[in-house]
């Protein structure tokens, strides 16, 4: 028993220092793996550095940008301005006649109306009792004409049997042109009449849109009391467009425009009918009467915005990104025939949705940069690209 005790713990013993000496090479060779590692990261950056060392005085690569050569394209003037919108023609209404109490309204803002439409009524009791009087006359003088002009006839069946004289029947001659002359009287007196009582009828003068009401049914009006509408003649409407004085000497009459007024996305095109003569001195602006047909978004004392097209010609369009300022004004970076960069000095003319055109300082057959300009210095080596046609 104790022979067999002996052999098994010499045995244990064997197996575990069997695995002291595994664990340990398997730890050596993990350590001599990540010392290669390390050996072989610091050769590369060695090599790396070494390199570098050994060109410090390379030159840097000339950086690439990309040009345009923009040519003369037709780019139309146009002249950017604000303004009210209004009636082209406005027309206040108000009392022709006596006046008296109104009575009837007959239309609202917004109605379209035909010359001479009755708008509202005045109460005419009293005038029409007059007219009634007026009338009757007229027939009581018609009654005296038809009087006369049988005496007349009678008379004249006379002259012959020697009952009436010669001086008789000039007497009833003149009696019955007195008779008939007071009939015209009278009838010219009823027709006078029944012109005042019409007049008392508030009627359009025109065609038209109705724009505003001030008036309500039992209100008083007289001559010279106030406007009661406003109209716009044929509904017609305009933009007053402050414009200026530099820019008003280039629009005429005639010249396109388009209208946009604020709060909507709608476009309106129009026509300038009128230019202002004068200029106010204190703003120096002066006003473009430009012509609209009727929209309803177009809306009297509304405000606008309008583009108006004063003219054309050729010049240079760049886009946007290609045209930098300063303090000394507008310019561009064209690439001259040695690819260094120059900068030009320009003129900016109109500014668009297509681009920008320039009025002087290039002619266009330069190579512009288009972009990135504001990293490039003047005589800095580039490399050239043309810019792809979309």
């Amino acid at each position: 028993m104790n022979y067999e005790t002996t052999l098994t713990g010499e045995s244990s013993a064997i197996l575990v220092d069997d695995e002291d000496r595994i664990r340990r090479r398997r730890r050596l060779l993990i350590i001599g793996g990540v010392v290669a590692v390390a050996l072989v990261a610091a050769a590369a950056v060695l090599s790396m550095r070494g390199k570098d060392a050994a060109a410090p005085d390379a030159a840097p690569q000339a950086p690439v940008v990309t040009v345009l050569t923009p040519g003369q394209t037709m780019v139309a003037s146009t002249v950017s301005s604000t303004g009210s919108l209004a009636a082209r023609v406005d027309m206040p209404v108000g009392v022709v006649g006596e006046g008296g109490m109104v009575t009837r309204v007959l239309v609202q803002p917004g109605d379209w109306v035909r010359a001479g439409q009755v708008l509202a009524t005045v109460e005419r009791s009293v005038q029409s009792e007059q007219v009634n009087s007026l009338a009757a006359q007229v027939e009581v003088q018609r009654a005296n004409a038809k009087l006369a002009q049988a005496q007349l006839e009678r008379a004249k069946a006379l002259v012959g049997r020697g009952f009436i004289s010669a001086a008789d029947i000039d007497q009833r001659t003149a009696t019955r042109d007195q008779a008939v002359a007071q009939v015209r009287v009278a009838e010219a007196q009823l027709a006078e009449q029944r012109a005042r009582t019409g007049r008392l009828d508030i009627r359009a003068p025109a065609s038209g849109l109705v724009l505003t009401r001030t008036v309500e049914p039992g209100q008083i009006v007289q001559a010279g009391g106030g406007t009661l509408f406003r109209m716009a003649k044929d509904g017609e409407m305009e933009m007053q467009a402050q414009v200026a004085e530099a820019d008003l000497a280039t629009l005429r009459a005639g010249n396109s425009a388009t209208v946009t007024p604020v709060g909507s996305n709608q476009h309106f095109s129009g026509r300038v009918w009128q230019v202002s003569p004068v200029v106010d001195p204190q703003t120096r602006q002066g006003i473009a009467r430009i012509a609209l047909a009727y929209n309803d978004a177009i809306r009297p004392g509304g405000f606008a915005s309008a583009t108006i097209t004063s003219g054309s010609g050729n010049a240079p369009l760049l886009p946007e990104s290609a045209v930098q300022s300063d303090a000394k004004g507008s310019y561009v970076y064209i690439v001259n025939g040695k690819n260094q960069v120059e900068r030009r000095d320009v003129k900016v003319g109109q500014v668009s949705d297509t681009g920008v055109a320039i009025t002087s300082g290039i002619t266009g057959a330069e190579r512009i940069v288009t972009s990135a300009g504001a990293f490039l210095t003047v005589g800095q080596k580039v490399k050239p690209e043309a810019l792809k046609a979309r």
